[in-house]
């Protein structure tokens, strides 16, 4: 992304701006992690860079390519190689379908033929570790975790070179997050897919991503190496996330930090 904007009427005449200015990039094999209060802007950019909602202006480029100017086969076969895991596992996972109709489907959707996408939707739930016989059973039947692995399957059945992650773990315990992360993990060393992991959980970004961007008010306001952001915050917002975090406030010996007044203004870049 390239100052992309995503801008939204409000009421009285207003403008919101859900994405103000934003430059990012994500690069292969990597996972750069998004973080945030709810309401900054988060989940409207990991819907921009998938093009299921144009940006007001900007640039959005994929593997050196407009994606903005894509159109017909070549914008599925943008789709085919980014896709999505919501929060919840629902959203991905029709309850009238059984479990390889789901996975099966973009990998249909994108032309390729039944008894390949078959296989391959197969793979994909054997390799997130899928209980025996999920293939043939309703999402219903299966634990919140066990949904998750299921979405990620159906994510992963196309071969993408970019996943992105909006708060996969965050309706899940905390044993079950830990399994969850192991999961994506292996499967990043494994395919050397590029991953976008959003979430408002630092200790999850913390174990996960190589990078971290923090979002505020629609801007990032803080971006570098997760270790080094976390150990020495510049921006206040970011300093304030972390102090909100026990844990991580305890390793530095500080206090909570409560911000007040005007918004703090982005950062320059480093």
């Amino acid at each position: 992304l390239n100052g992309t904007r995503q801008e939204f009427p409000a009421a009285g005449g207003r403008t919101v701006h859900a994405l103000d200015g934003v430059t990012l990039e994500v690069k292969r094999g990597e996972t750069l992690g998004i973080v945030g209060e709810s309401g900054c802007g988060k989940s409207t950019l990991a819907r921009a860079a998938l093009l299921l909602r144009r940006p007001t202006s900007g640039e959005i480029t994929f593997d050196g390519d407009d994606a903005l100017a894509l159109r017909g086969s070549r914008l599925r076969s943008h789709r085919r190689r980014a896709q999505m895991v919501f929060q919840d596992p629902n959203d991905s996972l029709d309850p009238r379908y059984k479990v390889l109709r789901s996975v099966m489907e973009p990998l249909l959707a994108s032309g390729i033929g039944r008894k390949e996408a078959k296989e391959r939707a197969l793979e994909a739930l054997d390799a997130v570790g899928a209980p025996d016989g999920a293939a043939g059973r309703y999402p219903h039947e299966f634990s919140g975790g066990q949904r998750q692995r299921i979405a990620i399957a159906r994510a992963i059945a196309t071969e993408p070179e970019l996943v992105i992650l909006d708060e996969p773990t965050s309706a899940l315990d905390v044993s079950i997050q830990a399994r969850i992360i192991t999961l994506l993990a292996d499967l990043q060393a494994r395919l050397g897919m590029a991953v976008l992991f959003i979430s408002h959980d630092l200790r999850v970004v913390k174990r996960l991503c190589h990078r971290v961007a923090v979002m505020y008010l629609g801007q990032i306001v803080e971006e570098g190496e997760t270790d080094d952001v976390i150990a020495n915050p510049r921006h206040p917002y970011t300093a304030s996330l972390i102090s909100s975090v026990p844990e991580l406030r305890r390793r530095q010996r500080g206090e909570r930090i409560i911000l007040s007044g005007d918004p703090p203004s982005p950062i320059d870049p480093p």
